[in-house]
């Protein structure tokens, strides 16, 4: 039987673990192609959205506030909806979130284009919106005991976790105490990265249009491959 330290090791590259790399990295690349192309609007970082939405009205900024207050909504509603799918029909596919993601970066490519043909250049609120809504879902894929155990876009608590991994290796622990959220984040990064680099190469109005590509393939692969062949069950 392998120790406890070989187990944890095998663990950092597993089936479930890289799909949590992918994962995370499409979060970061949905969060880059919504803030690139507006006025600014986050749909990853709900802590700075909750400072904007109490803030706001102390900058003389109500509509930035309200704004952020709207975006904070529609994750938690993400979320909301995810959770009550997963438990009635995703019992099978624990990683049905993708495909409610992508439905809502669907939605939002769509509105997009028809504000763009209306004369409206960057991505306008409604669009992000819907973005929101699927990163809310997004959070939702890996589930254990009724709770979120992979949180893909919570890059707080990722570095928390790290940081504390990081103590227990230094104090004589192992480095797979760290170096799982390490991989996590830096692929959360390098989505942002590669939705930054896309943003110089994609026009403003095919941003989401590309993001929900994407997220169509990622999801294609969850469903063919992993949801039926891995470990990934109930």
């Amino acid at each position: 039987m392998p120790k406890p330290d070989e187990s944890r090791r095998k663990e950092l590259f597993d089936t479930e673990a890289r799909l949590a790399w992918v994962l995370a990295a499409l979060a970061g690349l949905i969060g880059a192609a919504a803030f690139m192309h507006t006025a600014g609007y986050f749909v990853t970082f709900m802590t700075g959205n909750t400072e904007r939405a109490v803030l706001g009205y102390f900058h003389d900024e109500p509509d930035l506030a309200a704004a952020a207050a709207g975006l904070l909504m529609s994750f938690l509603a993400g979320v909301v909806v995810a959770s009550w799918c997963r438990r009635r029909y995703w019992s099978g596919h624990p990683h049905g979130p993708t495909l409610l993601t992508t439905l809502c970066l669907a939605i939002a490519s769509a509105v997009d284009a028809i504000q763009y043909q209306a004369g409206t250049d960057r991505i306008d609120l409604v669009p992000i919106m819907f973005v929101a809504f699927g990163v809310g879902a997004l959070n939702t894929s890996f589930v254990q005991d009724g709770e979120v155990s992979v949180p893909l876009s919570y890059v707080t608590g990722t570095l928390v976790k790290m940081g504390q991994g990081i103590e227990r290796h230094v104090s004589g622990g192992d480095y797979a105490d760290w170096l799982g959220y390490f991989l996590l984040y830096a692929s959360f990064a390098l989505g942002a990265l590669l939705g930054g680099l896309l943003s110089m190469l994609v026009a403003g109005w095919a941003m989401l249009i590309t993001a929900t590509v994407v997220c169509l393939i990622v999801t294609a692969y969850t469903y063919a491959h992993l949801d039926r062949h891995g470990p990934l069950t109930q």
